[in-house]
């Protein structure tokens, strides 16, 4: 957590006792800093500050939505990305079972090209009469590409289809403006800028009805029951004005320049497309990513293997197959992602490691003497 997160988070839980829903005087005072932190995040992302539905986070968010809209839709068609993260996947994984598939559900996963970016003409051309809802995120968690969002989305408005913008890995990236995005929903989670785990938001276009997962105490409007993790959003909101990722850009470049120089067989993901500051996905031929992974943390560095909310899983990367890459290629893939508390020398120092990594495991294989 950013120190200014942490410090509101603190003084939030020492200091706000009540429930924001109760009226004595303590509840009150919880809630005033909730509806203070509403507001702020809302000018972050030039949001109407009602359209603002705190969760858990990133996956619950994509959840409130995709259950949301498709339980209360007569069978038809969802379009999304094969890219997309798995808190989209996953739940859209139940339309696509047999047994929906003979109710009328068809779901659709559009692939990217080899950079990794979808086409938005490609995308907009699946859509139809039939199509119940859209799911595009704006930049992916593996490769970081970012994809053509703002025009997915000024289609679906003018045919009147739903659409999920998952925006959890654009937001402190890119310029979140979504009063003129436009999306029915846009998901975003507070630990991927700084801000404490396990609290997230879904903005919800005026006008559009959310159907609960959980119904109970009626809390943020009826959109999403349970008691508000005050502390949490409170930290969300400081993590979120201090948001800029931007100077991470010539951290990741100087890394995959010295990665190249000192392997030079070592491949980039995505690096032909526009792409968020912060991260690097690459692929060393010949190296198991998890060995990798493996040998990385006992040197001292945290990286991930794909996505990191998946990490453990021997699978390669859903995403690099659907960009095209080679199994064993994309078996190897490594995730960075620079952020608060990195220096450009952390990357350096990262390059160095991998190419002493290699070199040891390529003698114990025989490979060089």
């Amino acid at each position: 957590m950013r120190p200014s997160a942490l410090e509101a988070y603190v003084g939030a839980a020492r200091d706000l006792v009540g429930n924001p829903s109760s009226l004595h005087w303590a509840g009150r005072e919880a809630r005033r800093a909730l509806e203070d932190a509403r507001e702020s995040i809302a000018a972050c992302i030039h949001a109407d500050p009602g359209s603002i539905v705190f969760t858990s986070g990133g996956t619950e968010s994509d959840n409130i939505a995709i259950q949301g809209v498709l339980h209360a839709s007569a069978p038809g068609k969802i379009i999304t990305s094969a890219i997309e993260h798995p808190a989209v996947l996953q739940p859209l994984s139940r339309w696509a079972s047999r047994e929906a598939r003979e109710q009328g559900w068809q779901l659709v996963q559009v692939r990217p090209g080899s950079d990794g970016r979808v086409s938005a003409e490609d995308f907009i051309s699946r859509i139809d009469d039939s199509t119940r809802l859209v799911c595009i995120m704006w930049a992916n968690n593996e490769t970081g590409v970012i994809q053509p969002v703002k025009e997915i989305v000024r289609h679906c408005r003018v045919t009147g289809v739903p659409v999920l913008v998952d925006a959890v890995q654009a937001l402190g990236k890119l310029s979140l403006d979504c009063l003129t995005l436009d999306a029915d929903f846009v998901a975003l989670s507070a630990h991927k800028i700084g801000g404490p785990r396990g609290v997230g938001a879904l903005v919800v276009r005026r006008g559009v009805k959310v159907r609960e997962l959980a119904p109970g105490g009626g809390q943020e409007r009826k959109r999403r029951s349970g008691t508000e993790n005050v502390p949490g959003v409170v930290a969300f909101a400081a993590a979120l004005r201090e948001a800029d990722f931007s100077s991470y850009a010539s951290m990741r470049d100087a890394f995959e320049r010295a990665l190249e120089e000192t392997i030079p067989d070592a491949v980039v993901f995505g690096r032909e497309a526009e792409r968020v500051a912060n991260t690097s996905l690459f692929s060393i031929p010949g190296l198991d990513g998890e060995t990798l992974l493996m040998q990385l943390d006992l040197a001292g560095f945290a990286v991930a293997s794909g996505s990191a909310c998946s990490s453990g899983k021997r699978e390669p990367s859903h995403v690099l197959l659907a960009m095209g890459v080679k199994s064993g290629l994309a078996r190897s893939a490594v995730r960075i992602s620079f952020g608060p508390g990195n220096v450009r020398d952390d990357g350096l120092a990262l390059v160095r490691e991998l190419g002493r990594i290699r070199q040891r495991l390529r003698t114990m294989a025989g490979v060089v003497s």
